[in-house]
């Protein structure tokens, strides 16, 4: 089954990098956006199977586009990994405590990120 995966991360080398990654290794369909704001439009348009966010970003930080997502009934359900370097164990908790359905780190391995992602959401085809 193909997935469809957004990415919200304000760096265009991440967001090609980690694009490149799923498309390649996985075969899934990506999708991108620069910000939280569009980020936002794109999932409430796209409704993808899963979202990877940029924890800090200008403007609306990952924290607060993920409050906006839950917020809004047409992403809610949507499933959202935080991609952050932030390594510290009281950011890891504050992370968690959001509710995300996992955190990955910076810098992430391209050609292991389509099965860290597989695997956290239960993606494993058997």
């Amino acid at each position: 089954m193909q997935r469809r995966v957004l990415i919200i991360d304000d760096e265009e080398d991440i967001r090609a990098v980690a694009a490149m990654s799923l498309e390649t290794v996985a075969g899934w369909e990506v999708m991108m956006a620069g910000s939280g704001a569009a980020g936002i439009a794109r999932a409430q348009e796209q409704l993808p199977d899963a979202i990877l966010l940029d924890v800090m970003m200008p403007v609306m930080d990952g924290p607060t586009t993920f409050r906006e997502l839950r917020a809004n009934s047409k992403t809610a359900h949507i499933p959202v990994i935080l991609l952050t370097a932030k390594v510290q164990a009281a950011d890891q908790k504050r992370f968690s405590d959001l509710g995300v359905a996992a955190v990955m780190f910076k810098p992430f391995d391209p050609l292991a990120l389509a099965g860290d992602i597989a695997e956290v959401l239960g993606w494993n085809d058997k």
